[in-house]
């Protein structure tokens, strides 16, 4: 697999990386032994970007993770997150961003993960509350103490990740982009540009619906969040948007691919420093993401889909009100 740089503090990643929430928890049922295969079979494909987050399970999923990477940690890049807080039982609590719950955390999840550092640490949500300089400024004395190599961001509005950078270096932001959600192009993409940041996008399939594999509601089984979770999958709006997955099929046709394969292709052409993390809990689509890097599309295929896929297009918000207000936008 080809291999992309991010930021310009000499991070390197593969071009496509693996995101595990959906191991632990918010579509349906899991199984442990699936996952760890998964991700021991990105490995041997050339995936060195495996991504994490305290809060995914909650706790479970960084164990997970860990015991799949247990002697295989060379080579990998590893990330997770902190900011968003849960408990045990699962309830969310908010956001912390403050110097010694950074602190905190980031020993928390080094025990859990089972490392002696973590290679790429965001702030998974900006506390609001508290200063991102301070933030910042802790998450660097991580890299100091040899815990953390390189710090990134998520969510972060442009104003907020300049005023971080200028506190230490921030090598990736980690925002939703997709086909169906562009907002980080008007602004937040031309910022991270000019100050040297890569952006790695989460849900570059649109949370499974650009694969075109789910025509109602109803198909989604036990335990899968997305109808309750997700505007965009709720009832009326999931419906009109089944329209939008039509483009990405007929590409898909014309090239012998499969429609999320297109989906994570036009992402790939969107510039050297955008490396997508598509998540998945099965070997199987594993594969199919990873052979995505393959499927070369022209520039007027490129362009039918811009044309499909205008920013703003996809009806619903990304998340309902209680998440969407803890974005700094």
């Amino acid at each position: 697999m080809k291999r992309r740089r991010l930021g310009t503090q000499g991070l390197e990643v593969s071009e496509l990386g693996l995101g595990c929430m959906g191991m632990s928890e918010f579509y349906g049922r899991t199984d442990e032994g699936e996952a760890i295969a998964t991700i021991q079979r990105a490995l041997e494909l050339g995936v060195t970007l495996i991504d994490t987050a305290d809060v995914y399970g909650p706790f479970t999923n960084e164990k997970l993770v860990g015991r799949a990477l247990a002697d295989r940690r060379d080579g990998v890049v590893l990330a997770s997150k902190f900011g968003n807080v849960r408990n045990a039982q699962g309830e969310f609590l908010g956001v912390r961003g403050d110097a010694g719950y950074v602190h905190e955390a980031c020993d928390a999840s080094l025990e859990r993960l089972g490392v002696d550092h973590i290679d790429l640490y965001y702030q998974h949500r900006v506390d609001k509350q508290v200063p991102i300089e301070e933030t910042v400024g802790a998450m660097a004395e991580l890299v100091e103490q040899g815990k953390v190599r390189y710090l990134g961001l998520s969510e972060a509005a442009p104003d907020t990740i300049r005023r971080a950078h200028s506190v230490h270096p921030i090598s990736a932001l980690q925002s939703e982009y997709s086909l169906w959600e562009r907002g980080v192009e008007e602004r937040v993409l031309t910022t991270l540009r000019e100050l040297g940041i890569g952006l790695v996008p989460y849900s570059p399939l649109g949370r499974g619906f650009l694969t075109a594999t789910v025509r109602s509601r109803e198909q989604y089984g036990e335990g899968d969040q997305r109808p309750e979770r997700y505007p965009r999958f709720a009832e009326g709006n999931f419906e009109q948007n089944l329209h939008l997955v039509e483009a990405v099929e007929r590409i898909a046709a014309e090239n012998g691919a499969k429609p999320g394969q297109v989906a994570l292709a036009w992402i790939l052409r969107q510039g050297e420093d955008v490396v997508p993390i598509p998540g998945t809990k099965r070997r199987a689509y594993l594969e199919e993401n990873v052979a995505a890097a393959e499927v070369e599309l022209s520039d007027a295929e490129l362009s039918r889909l811009d044309d499909a896929f205008p920013p703003g297009v996809a009806v619903g918000e990304r998340y309902g009100p209680g998440i969407i207000d803890t974005l700094d936008r």
